[in-house]
């Protein structure tokens, strides 16, 4: 008799692109960080799952996980990849610390069927209740750094990258909001409700044909 194997319990907006991810599918995740997602993938779903990092202790860290995962960087190493290659490409809390955003989403959107990506949102209203009140950079959840050592480059409103998805020629498959609870509930990509309330966002995106 097999044993279930156990899985560490995924963030939540780790959890919400999981959801998306079909069982067997064949998945790149860009940003991947220590692998927890990727692993949690490659065990429930059987997916091929591949991942790109640029740290090289988090790359270690992946390895030593049995992953393959190889040290590389969002803003350079994407155009190396050819087209449509992955079921689905994941890029979860990066986009905002890229150089060019939306080269990367360009190229997310290339070479992969769906393509995943949580961000947080700079929009929400406890980020701007401090910039109003304190007129100071918050240190909110979202923001997570002081402003001088934050990795956080281009800091935009879940409306703000929705009009980049459009830009990109994009269409919204599934959105979720993230809540203050961590909990994840469905979104329309245009409402202006999230863009004020939610700390943060996962959208599944595809190509327009």
């Amino acid at each position: 008799m097999n044993t279930p194997v156990s899985t560490p319990r995924l963030r939540p907006d780790l959890a919400a692109i999981a959801a998306m991810i079909r069982p067997g599918a064949r998945v790149l995740d860009v940003g991947c960080g220590d692998g927890a997602l990727l692993e949690h993938l490659v065990r429930t779903k059987n997916v091929d799952g591949r991942g790109i990092e640029i740290s090289q202790q988090n790359v270690n860290a992946c390895v030593a996980r049995g992953l393959a995962v190889v040290q590389g960087d969002a803003d350079s190493d994407l155009v190396d990849y050819p087209a449509d290659v992955f079921d689905a490409v994941i890029l979860s809390q990066t986009i905002q610390a890229t150089e060019k955003p939306r080269a990367v989403l360009d190229h997310l959107l290339r070479i992969g069927r769906r393509t995943a990506v949580s961000l947080p949102n700079f929009g929400h209203w406890k980020v701007r209740l401090s910039l109003l009140t304190g007129g100071r950079m918050p240190q909110t959840r979202a923001l997570g750094y002081t402003w001088f050592d934050t990795p956080n480059i281009h800091l935009c409103t879940l409306a703000d990258f929705v009009d980049l998805t459009k830009i990109c020629g994009a269409q919204t498959v599934e959105a979720h909001a993230l809540r203050e609870d961590g909990s994840t509930r469905p979104m329309r990509p245009d409402a202006w409700g999230p863009n004020l309330l939610a700390p943060g966002a996962i959208f599944l995106l595809k190509k327009k044909s």
